[in-house]
């Protein structure tokens, strides 16, 4: 994995913008669960380029700090080779002179060499050190972003149980609802009405054949009385005048009583 490409996928996913893109995700929860696992992997694998960068820098100043030092220690060299011709050379002794001067050079060339390497590095040092605090930084706001993901999931699942509840408790107090014709409670006054209603048809009725069997009662009083007075009249027990007086005082007799009379009578017992 090239730094490129870490960078390219940290600014990426830190770009992201986790609400956009629940509007257009069929189930938020799922998506919300990947970019957790994408995010948790993602840094797992920066910080291990992280790390690797960060050892690579600190090798790099390992051998800055190296080269400055043998820059210092060839220097010194070259001082002691210098000085030692110069005493050679003040002895009159010319052939060790010349000796120590050619290491003296030989010092001052590896010094050269040490402090042309540290200065070539300062620049790729310089630079590595501000990747690998872009990289933390970097690293550092995935996590956050991580993080913010993660609450952001556990908020919406919480929401979502919640209103599932909801909708659960409402549909239950829906289906309990004494007003609703289509519930239990509803069907079960229905019936309660019907058969109310049928009690009261009955006692309306039962009230209805008593003032018939009262108005029969009644007839049959009238019949009695006139069935006795007719015996009373057969056996002689009335005299005429009763007669005469309860019929209106009249004073018709037997032989008054023509069959015109008899045929009346029929007739109005009939229409009776």
């Amino acid at each position: 994995m090239t730094k490129q490409s870490i960078f390219g996928r940290m600014s990426q996913l830190i770009r992201a913008n986790v609400n956009s893109m629940l509007d257009r995700a069929e189930d938020p929860e799922k998506m919300l669960d990947q970019m957790v696992r994408d995010f948790t992997n993602n840094i797992a694998e920066a910080e291990e380029a992280v790390a690797q960068t960060i050892g690579n820098l600190r090798m790099m100043e390992d051998d800055y700090r190296e080269d400055l030092e043998n820059s210092r220690s060839w220097g010194q060299k070259a001082l002691a080779a210098s000085t030692k011709a110069d005493d050679f050379r003040a002895q009159g002794n010319s052939e060790n002179s010349e000796k120590f001067d050619a290491l003296a050079k030989v010092a001052i060339q590896r010094q050269m060499d040490a402090e042309n390497s540290a200065k070539s590095a300062e620049p790729t040092i310089s630079s590595q050190r501000e990747m690998v605090d872009r990289l933390k930084t970097g690293l550092e706001q995935m996590k956050s972003k991580r993080q913010q993901l993660v609450s952001k999931r556990d908020e919406l699942i919480a929401r979502s149980k919640a209103a599932h509840a909801q909708s659960q408790v409402h549909e239950a107090v829906k289906s309990i609802d004494v007003m609703d014709p289509t519930s239990e409670v509803g069907r079960f006054e229905e019936k309660i009405r019907r058969e109310e209603a049928r009690v009261r048809g009955q006692s309306e009725l039962a009230a209805s054949s008593l003032d018939a069997q009262f108005e029969a009662l009644e007839d049959l009083g009238e019949q009695t009385e006139i069935d006795a007075r007719l015996a009373a009249l057969k056996s002689g027990s009335q005299s005429r005048a009763e007669i005469g007086s309860n019929a209106g005082g009249t004073g018709y007799s037997a032989e008054d009583v023509t069959e015109a009379d008899l045929a009346a009578l029929e007739t109005d017992d009939e229409r009776r």
